[in-house]
This record gives structure tokens, sequence and C-alpha cells, in this order.
């Protein structure tokens, strides 16, 4: 049931995070956005890669465009052992420690199963054991069946995904996915509230982000926008253990603006707008500068020659783990900052340097 006090669509946010869709096979996802898409914009269409754009006809002549990527971190079956066990091929990064006894779904040809990864009580281990590191090709799978029963069942290449609901926890949304289906459910929002804006708008929600921004390189080549802007998940290490310096974003704090990560230093132009945005329309915002890792605002940046670039962020603690946690109102305040970037976004802003 619809939860009436959240100022969006709780129910499809938790659809759309719930539903499994690794790397390469997005399928599932794809289908849940053609739906959602299919009566809010001029035109939907599809590529060879599984990307999916929905076209807003603007009424001049400046294009933008908008990616979220669909997938999420899972795993690959690389190897089915005689007593029935599976092993894994990571898509995506995991930190092994996180997934010691999660629950798991299989994705086989004839249905999904439900295993559990496998984790040893700790007073069968001695002390490296307890103490040694963990590597996802470690890890294996538990499906309660018997090596033949397995075999029928499971083929090397099935993918895997880890089990989880989403679920309110307090002022927090909180489960598996959320990187990056936030930013898919944003591209959605945005769709259902923008009106007759000037700008022909492509809010595409890409593939395989997750292992190289692959399908954001290829969009960048086939659609030629005179600004691009990039939405995903971002750190916010506001928790313990962490010194100011290191939490990049903050929850509750607002969405990010982001000035750079490790694939991608944003236009200087594109996200002075965004902030001057933000603080006209009294949006909460935060400055974003991570580190490390990267986003499709670098897939679409140069793939196709040089176009300005810039990204929201939606601030994200306990980021690739089954707990990712977004506080509400910094899901609202990115997807006001989107529609409110996409619906100026008129031709008079030179982002050239």
């Amino acid at each position: 049931m619809a939860d009436e006090t959240l100022p969006f669509d709780f129910d499809l946010l938790q659809e759309l995070t719930e539903t499994s869709g690794v790397p390469g096979y997005e399928g599932r996802i794809r289908d849940i956005v053609r739906r959602e898409l299919t009566d809010e914009v001029d035109a939907l269409a599809s590529d060879g890669m599984g990307n999916l754009v929905g076209t807003i006809e603007g009424t001049g002549d400046q294009h933008v465009v908008v990616a979220a990527h669909m997938d999420e971190i899972g795993f690959m079956v690389r190897h089915v052992t005689d007593e029935g066990y599976l092993k894994l091929d990571a898509l995506g990064g995991w930190d092994a420690r996180v997934l010691k006894a999660q629950r798991v779904t299989v994705h086989t040809d004839d249905g999904d199963l439900t295993g559990v990864i496998g984790s040893p009580p700790p007073h069968t281990l001695d002390e490296s054991a307890i103490e040694g590191d963990d590597e996802v090709e470690d890890v294996y799978v538990d499906l309660g069946r018997d090596g033949d029963e397995v075999a029928d069942l499971v083929s090397v290449g099935d993918v895997v995904t880890t089990q989880q609901s989403t679920t309110l926890m307090g002022e927090h949304v909180t489960g598996k996915a959320l990187d990056n289906r936030v930013s898919v459910f944003a591209l959605i929002e945005a769709a259902r509230r923008l009106e007759s804006p000037t700008a022909t708008i492509h809010l595409a929600a890409t593939v395989q982000e997750e292992v190289g921004l692959r399908g954001a390189q290829a969009l960048g080549v086939d659609i030629d926008a005179d600004v691009a802007y990039g939405l995903d998940t971002t750190v916010a290490n506001d928790g313990p253990n962490f010194s100011d310096p290191d939490r990049v974003t903050e929850l509750g704090g607002g969405a990010g603006v982001k000035l750079k990560d490790g694939s991608t230093i944003t236009n200087p132009t594109v996200h002075r707008r965004l902030t001057e945005l933000a603080e006209d329309r009294g949006i909460p915002h935060q400055p974003e500068i991570l580190p490390s890792g990267g986003t499709d605002t670098a897939g679409l940046q140069f793939a196709g020659g040089a176009t300005p670039a810039g990204a929201i962020s939606f601030p994200t603690r306990y980021l690739h783990t089954v707990t990712e946690s977004i506080h509400i109102d910094d899901i609202e305040a990115g997807i006001d900052l989107l529609v409110a970037a996409l619906e100026t976004e008129d031709g008079s802003t030179d982002y050239r340097l």
C-alpha cells in the first residue's frame, strides 16, 4: 500500500529496487521503465546494448541527455560442484566481507531459485580462517538440493543477485540496489513532472555501468547532446568512525552536486548552474567531491566529443551492500533539482570554457 505521507511514489521505488538486474541482464528493470515512461514521453527506444531512452520533444533546438544506470552489482555462476554448490564470479565491485550468510536468488532458464551464501559457524574455524581476507572467489551458494538436482537446474552463466526487501527505516529508505534504482526512479518522476520543456530531453536508463560505464559510453556516441547530466548515488560516510573530511556527503544534507569523482571533473558552468538553481528554489543541496569511483557522467562527457557534463547525486550510506540507505528528503531534493535543471535548460547558457 502506498505511503501517502511521502512526497513521491514509494511503491514504484520499492518495485525497482527489489527487482533484479545485473550488468548485461537488466531486462526486468527495462520492462518496468518502459511501462512507466510509455505515456510520459514522445518517443521510446532501446538499443543493441539495452539502453532505453525516452525522449520528450522540446520547443527549442537544445538537446539534453540524462543518464541513470539500471544495473546492480551481482554475480554469474562460474562453476557447479559435484555436491551442488555454486561458485561465483563478481559482476561489479563487491566487498566480500558483507556476503557471509546472505540470501540470494539464482536466475535460471526455468525460473528463480533461492539460495544462501555459506558461512561456517565461527566455533568451527581456526584463528587464521577467522582473520583471513574474504574473496568473492571463495564464496559458495547452497541451494538446499543434492548435486544431481542442482546440475539439472543451474548452468554456468546463470546470474545471481542478493535477496532483500526495501523498507522505510525512520527517515531513511533502505534496501538493495538503491545504487542506482533511486536515479532510475528519479528519471521516471522527472518525466511525470516536466511540462512543455524548451529543450528536447532524452531520459536514458543505461546498462553495464557497474562494469565500466559501458552503456553510457555507447549512448554518448549515439546521442548528440548539447549538455549531459549523470544521476547516481554517492558515498555518505557520515556514520561513526569517519572524520569530517572523509564524509563526502551526509544524509539529510540535500542533493549532491558533483564537482569531481574518480572518472570525471564536471563542467564548472554546469555545476554552478545547478547550485544557483538549488539556492534560488530553496532545494537542499551539498557539494560532492568523491575521491574514487566513476559514474555515467564520464561515459557521456567525451564518448561522442566534448560534451559539457554535470551530475546530481543521492547521498547513500553503506553503498554496495544489501542495506544501502538514503534519506527521504534527499530523494525529493534530487528529483526537484533534476526537474529544475531540465525545465530551465533553454540554450541560453554558454558552457564553453
